[in-house]
């Protein structure tokens, strides 16, 4: 029988890979455009656009792995913390149980019924959901993660590279703001959705963050190229 993947990670892979597209967006254009405003030398700025787009996948996967494993390694002791507790005291544990559901804003009968139809099924599930939010048959993976956010920055820092290579040299660097811009605000738009959040809000914020960091490394790299080149 093939195991259904749980919500929380699926969840888990969508945020890293919405995360990870727009960081690989957002540092890759900022890498090619600083140096397009420095030299007009292709090689010079795919060199750099590679080695962003390269670096920055792994770093970002890296990262993702270290954060991912380390809310793994604290579910994990949550669930000997219960495991253990359980074990020395089983009716003081129903007793918390029943003790949550009431705080969560059920009456004594009801939260009593429904500790004792939880704890019938599984008392350690039961006490991981109460207490801290936890299904402890879909814990984050924090591989699935890593791969998720290495395969999206990767294809999202493709974007601003392929802007800044493939059209004419008058048109470089405007093509790459365009093509940023219009990925950010696509991104945006998703991670807001996922989120629950306002769409309109997360897209302005993520354009214009996007703008005013492509122009001071624009900037940056003008200014370093005029006078040390």
């Amino acid at each position: 029988m093939v195991a259904v993947e749980g919500m929380n990670e699926r969840l888990n892979k969508l945020r890293a890979a919405v995360l990870g597209a727009n960081d690989g967006i957002v540092s890759t254009a900022a890498v090619v455009v600083g140096v397009a405003g420095a030299t007009p030398n292709v090689p010079a700025i795919a060199t750099a656009g590679i080695a962003a787009l390269i670096g920055g996948a792994v770093s970002m996967a890296l990262g993702e792995y270290v954060s991912v494993s380390s809310q793994r390694d604290m579910e994990n002791a949550f669930i000997e913390r219960e495991l253990e507790l359980h074990k020395e005291d089983p009716h003081e544990e129903f007793e918390h149980l029943v003790a949550g559901y009431v705080a969560s804003g059920l009456s004594s009968k009801t939260a009593l019924k429904v500790a004792k139809e939880r704890t019938a099924e599984d008392p350690i599930k039961a006490h991981l959901e109460m207490h801290y939010g936890i299904d402890e048959d879909d814990l984050a993976n924090p591989w699935s993660a890593a791969i998720a956010s290495f395969i999206s920055f990767f294809l999202g820092a493709l974007l601003p590279l392929a802007a800044v290579l493939l059209p004419p040299d008058s048109w470089r660097v405007a093509s790459t703001f365009i093509v940023t811009l219009v990925a950010l605000a696509a991104t945006g738009a998703v991670s807001a959705r996922i989120g629950g959040a306002s769409v309109t809000r997360a897209v302005l914020r993520l354009v214009i963050g996007g703008a005013l960091g492509l122009a001071i490394t624009f900037g940056a790299g003008w200014v370093f190229g005029t006078t040390a080149l």
